[in-house]
């Protein structure tokens, strides 16, 4: 059963795991020793002893199984994807301050970029529209999956997203060959994507080989409400929990009865649900309807949570979005559940969890781009800069600095 506490009893539970990071350790460093050798002895280790990359004929024959009304709504999901993060896109720019200067700044996308997808307890088509949509908006060449169950579903999203190639790969030794590169995986510039701890913390630790989107930790919603159905309000709280056993679900109300009858509702529901042991795992451990005296208590709660996604179950609930300043999405009215966003409404799902809101942002088209700086002097613009630029340098002890400047004075 979720319990209800008050604001002062709340604390955010935090998973520990001291030994993933040496075994992921172990696992990166004999991907990039061992390349495509040391991937397959993982995967048979893990139960997968077909070919690493998915051929043409396989995705062809998955494509032939897949239902044409699932791939006409992946199609329409796709094209709110689309919309949405079309509208992303950055422009360069460039300027002269005076005669003889030119200043400016390229944006110039990724050449390849790796999108990990989870296998698990659950299937992620949704995983591959959000992650690589943005990155064909964003001009990247090449976009490549790692999967462990590449589903005709999944298989289905990449055709609809564009992808390049598929590869049946999971796990820690996923972000590795992404990241350094195998015989049979290409290295790509950037790796998206969730996955389970040692995904992420394979990622953390080859930030620097390549970029990364974020570390996700588990998955979360805080749900402000002062009145609404308790029904749809504990859908909601179930929709985050079946994720995985450590998710979380918080409802931040200033009404007793409401909060008892979410409770109610949330036992009630959860009897139905095929994945009720995953679900009420999350709820008795990470989950808890919140007592506040009043909403902006619940808002500056809300903020100092900073949480993946946020709902607002208000009268007027656009009237609270000036005032939200830490969530990754969020979802006004009783009518816009976060599975809306999970799917279909065209907005990210791939967003920062466990606080990091407060100084991250959702993936978007700019992530998969990078800007180059240019810029060009003449000789008499640099002359009139030169004496300032000596001091600069001499001010520093860079004597090379400054001759490199006073051999060209006029």
């Amino acid at each position: 059963m979720i319990k209800i506490i008050k604001k002062e009893d709340f604390k955010r539970v935090k998973t520990e795991n001291s030994n993933v990071s040496n075994i992921v350790a172990e696992i990166l460093e004999n991907v990039k020793r061992n390349g495509d050798k040391a991937v397959t002895f993982y995967e048979k280790k893990f139960g997968n002893d077909l070919p690493l990359k998915v051929t043409e004929d396989e995705i062809s024959q998955a494509l032939k199984s897949v239902d044409t009304d699932y791939i006409s709504m992946l199609e329409r999901a796709a094209k709110n994807i689309r919309a949405f993060h079309e509208k992303q896109l950055p422009k360069g720019y460039e300027f002269s301050p005076k005669d003889g200067i030119i200043l400016g700044q390229r944006v110039l996308p990724l050449k390849r970029a790796g999108l990990y997808v989870p296998g698990g307890t659950a299937s992620y088509p949704s995983t591959v529209l959000m992650n690589a949509i943005p990155a064909k908006i964003a001009g990247v060449q090449e976009v490549f999956i790692a999967t462990p169950s590449p589903s005709p579903n999944i298989i289905a999203a990449a055709k609809v997203a564009g992808v390049t190639e598929i590869f049946r790969v999971g796990g820690a030794q996923a972000i590795g060959a992404l990241a350094y590169g195998t015989e049979t995986v290409p290295k790509v510039d950037k790796i998206t994507g969730p996955g389970n701890v040692y995904v992420a913390e394979a990622k953390r630790q080859v930030y620097g080989v390549v970029d990364i989107d974020m570390i996700a930790g588990p998955s979360e919603i805080l749900i402000i409400a002062d009145r609404g159905n308790p029904a749809f309000i504990a859908s909601d709280i179930l929709a985050q929990a079946e994720h995985d056993i450590n998710a979380s679900a918080f409802l931040v109300t200033t009404s007793e009865s409401l909060a008892r009858n979410v409770q109610q509702e949330v036992t009630r529901q959860l009897e139905g649900l095929p994945r009720k042991d995953i679900a009420r795992s999350a709820v008795d451990n990470n989950s808890a309807v919140i007592l506040v005296s009043s909403l902006d208590e619940a808002v500056n709660l809300a903020n100092e949570i900073s949480p993946e996604h946020l709902e607002i179950c208000t009268d007027n609930p656009l009237s609270f979005l000036p005032k939200i300043i830490n969530a990754g999405s969020v979802f006004l009215g009783e009518y816009s559940p976060e599975a809306l966003g999970d799917y279909y409404a065209g907005a990210n799902h791939t967003l920062p969890t466990m606080g990091t809101a407060r100084f991250s942002s959702p993936l978007s088209v700019t992530d998969f781009m990078k800007t180059s700086q240019y810029i060009y002097y003449d000789r008499e613009a640099l002359n009139e800069a030169s004496k300032d630029i000596e001091m600069f340098a001499l001010s520093e002890g860079l004597h090379a600095h400054a001759k490199s400047i006073t051999i060209r004075r006029i």
